[in-house]
């Protein structure tokens, strides 16, 4: 079998390369076109320059920068509140944001009931 080629909205990684930040933003959703339209922070222009300089080791707080094409194939640290967690920037990544790739909440995992939690472990002997 053929492997398919990835298409963001009709176009290919190459073309979406050679675009520029104003052409981008008008396949984008309308979140993300407003943004890009508003202009960066200081802190995802420093997010930017690492990226193009190939830096090693990115580790950042910008939940809110929009994944561009020219990210892809990096691997990027983001906060979750607590620590770092790693995310490899993929193609089809394009367009979303980074927090939404890094939660923030754990799952909560629940034992036993304790004494006087329910009527029924009122029942329970205590030792």
């Amino acid at each position: 079998m053929a492997k398919k080629e990835f298409t963001f909205k009709g176009k290919t990684i190459e073309e979406l390369n050679k675009m520029s930040l104003n052409e981008l933003a008008k396949i984008l959703t309308a979140r993300q076109r407003r943004t890009i339209k508003r202009g960066f922070t200081e802190q995802q222009k420093i997010l930017l320059k690492k990226i193009k300089s190939n830096q090693k080791n990115i580790e950042t707080h910008c939940r809110d920068m929009i994944i561009l094409p020219e990210m892809t194939g990096t691997t990027i640290k983001v906060h979750r509140g607590k620590e770092f967690v790693p995310v490899v920037i993929e193609l089809d990544m394009v367009g979303h944001y980074l927090g939404e790739f890094v939660l923030t909440r754990k799952k909560v995992a629940h034992s036993a009931p304790g004494i006087g939690a329910t009527r029924s472990s009122a029942s329970l002997s205590v030792k």
